[in-house]
C-alpha cells in the first residue's frame, strides 16, 4: 500500500477569523468590545457544549420515562 500525503484543514475557519478580528481590534480598525472580537473561539465551545447537554437532556428524559 503506498503512503499518500493527506492535508486535512479542517477546523482552522474560526481560529483564523479570530486572529483576523484581534488585528482589526488593535489596529483599531473596529471598535467593538473583546467580548465580540473572541466570538469565534467561544461561540463554536458554546454551541457543541450545548448540542451535549441537550442530547444527554434527552437520554435523561427517556431513561426516567422507561
Amino acid at each position: 500500500m503506498a503512503d499518500k500525503d493527506e492535508v486535512h484543514t479542517g477546523g482552522v475557519f474560526f481560529p483564523l477569523l479570530a486572529v483576523l478580528f484581534i488585528a482589526l481590534k488593535l489596529t483599531g480598525y473596529v471598535t467593538w468590545s473583546w467580548l465580540w472580537v473572541l466570538s469565534p473561539l467561544w461561540i463554536p465551545m458554546a454551541l457543541g457544549t450545548a448540542i451535549v447537554l441537550g442530547c444527554l437532556a434527552v437520554v435523561a428524559i427517556a431513561g426516567v420515562r422507561k
